[in-house]
């Protein structure tokens, strides 16, 4: 797989969860990185993204002040931090890879347009 997503489980709230995103094709060069999240009966919703070579990220209202999103440069690994987890939390987790640079802040209007490559995604679980 291009991109690999691990980290998600089971939880209860307000514990934290570490999600890893690996991407393996090294012929296309990474401008940005997101993380985007779908519940069942739900549509697919943005979460943060970072941009490769700055580092700079943005992290949506509904995960600002507990999700974080860094990166591993060298490694080719995005993190997603995800802190005090709530029950709506609970999603499959994907990640997406940006190669063309779309911008960090786009993710919600573009959804599915905004990554040039997609991982499966990892589950996250959050019990009350």
């Amino acid at each position: 797989a291009q991109v690999e997503e691990s980290g998600g489980g089971l939880v209860q709230a307000g514990h934290s969860l570490r999600l890893s995103c690996t991407y393996s094709r090294y012929t296309r060069r990474i401008v940005n990185m997101g993380w985007f999240r779908q519940a069942p009966g739900k549509e697919r919703e943005f979460v943060a993204a970072i941009n490769w070579s700055g580092g700079h990220t943005y992290v949506t209202d509904s995960a600002m002040g507990r999700f974080i999103i860094f990166r591993d440069e060298a490694k080719n690994v995005a993190f997603l931090q995800l802190d005090n987890l709530k029950p709506e939390d609970t999603a499959n987790y994907v990640c997406a890879v940006d190669v063309q640079g779309r911008g960090i802040t786009t993710g919600q209007t573009l959804g599915l347009e905004w990554g040039d490559y997609w991982g499966q995604g990892t589950q996250v679980t959050v019990s009350s």
